[in-house]
């Protein structure tokens, strides 16, 4: 049995270049999804699966990131004094929702990286990384189950979900071989966004991993891959026959809803989505959708 997994970092360095020029003053992290900005569906799911201890890897002009998490006494004495008790509480839950740490990735050097910027933070225990483009539906935990595989069997285990063949060279793919669980595959080799062609098989590896702290001597020794970036996927391959040194490494396959809110129709479609589901807007919103593809079909 290894080490209990309480901790997470989650790299938010990234310029957001795809949202331009909303990104241009504004960290992409923190771009809403209906009233929270996408960070916080992040950091609340880290904690949701017991990763109270929260560390974000930001850059130059992120400090919305670390502002968001801290306490606004004026606004809170405001909305207190105003009897606005509903939005109180929901501006002070994002104050009180994890033990929230910063380090500055200083370099745009990859994600593999930003994870090593972790390091002295994470110390020698297993970890959780989060990407902040990638949003999991509440409704379809996965971490705890990721957490599970890696004390199980004290290794590395990654997010697999199957993707249409060409689209295979937006992500690392992954060549496996099935265990005795239905949703679990041993990991026997990773290639990071292969041309189809070349691709292992069509199980993209997304925004979530659970791994050991070797991974940070592996990632101190990785050279630049590609875009002259040092690579997550390639340290991780690396650790896929160390058996007993952070390695085996496992894949959990992931079958419910996840958005890419670093693309835009992904991110359109996250809002939507997630806004029918409320009780406050989604009956409005549902019959304002209806009428509307209604008036466009007709």
């Amino acid at each position: 049995m290894a080490d209990r997994v309480h901790k997470a970092v989650i790299p938010a360095a990234g310029l957001g270049t795809r949202f331009l020029p909303a990104t241009k003053a504004i960290p992409k992290e923190m771009l809403p999804v209906i009233d929270a900005p996408a960070i916080q569906y992040v950091v609340e799911e880290a904690v949701s699966a017991g990763l109270s201890d929260v560390l974000m890897v930001t850059g130059r002009g992120k400090g919305a990131l670390e502002d968001h998490f801290d306490a606004v006494p004026e606004l809170e004495a405001r909305l207190e004094a105003d009897g606005k008790d509903e939005l109180l509480a929901r501006v002070r839950e994002s104050s009180d929702l994890a033990d929230l740490h910063v380090v500055r990735q200083k370099n745009p050097r990859g994600l593999g990286h930003a994870v090593l910027c972790g390091a002295e933070h994470v110390g020698n225990h297993p970890f959780g990384v989060l990407l902040g483009d990638d949003l999991i539906d509440p409704r379809d935990e996965v971490l705890p189950r990721m957490i599970e595989v890696a004390e199980k069997t004290g290794g590395c285990v990654i997010l697999l979900l199957e993707v249409p063949h060409e689209q295979i060279s937006l992500y690392g793919s992954a060549a496996v071989e099935t265990t005795d669980d239905d949703d679990v595959l041993r990991v026997l080799d990773m290639v990071e966004k292969p041309d189809p062609a070349d691709a292992p098989s069509n199980l993209a590896v997304i925004g979530r991993y659970v791994l050991q702290p070797q991974i940070f001597d592996v990632l101190r020794e990785t050279p630049p891959g590609r875009g002259n970036e040092i690579q997550l996927t390639d340290a991780i391959q690396q650790m896929i026959d160390r058996d007993g040194t952070g390695g085996p490494v496992h894949g959990v396959v992931f079958r419910g809803r996840r958005y890419d809110t670093g693309d835009k129709q992904d991110y359109l479609r996250s809002i939507i989505r997630l806004a029918c589901e409320r009780d406050d807007v989604g009956p409005a919103l549902r019959k304002w959708l209806v009428e509307y593809v209604a008036d466009e079909l007709s």
